[in-house]
């Protein structure tokens, strides 16, 4: 069990970079490829949308934010990595 955890920690790291670069080209993409991303995309979601809630997008120039909440999903699964 205890092995289990960090690959699937891996492996939802991994999904969270994928989805973050795929997200805009979501609609191009291929069959096979846009069934994972739709099951990345049921998965983070309402995370997403949890933290939305609760912290504010960073305000990194004139006009541009950027969203804090894949940054601190993906601090959260670093830290349960390291603690497995």
């Amino acid at each position: 069990m205890m092995k289990i955890v960090p690959i699937v920690l891996n492996i939802l790291i991994i999904g969270l970079f994928l989805y973050s670069k795929l997200l805009p080209y979501k609609d191009k993409l291929n069959p096979q490829y846009k069934n994972i991303f739709v099951f990345f995309n049921s998965l983070f979601t309402p995370i997403f949308n949890f933290l939305k809630k609760i912290i504010k997008p960073l305000q990194v120039g004139k006009g541009l934010f950027v969203d804090m909440s894949q940054v601190v999903l993906l601090v959260l699964f670093l830290i349960l990595l390291n603690t497995f």
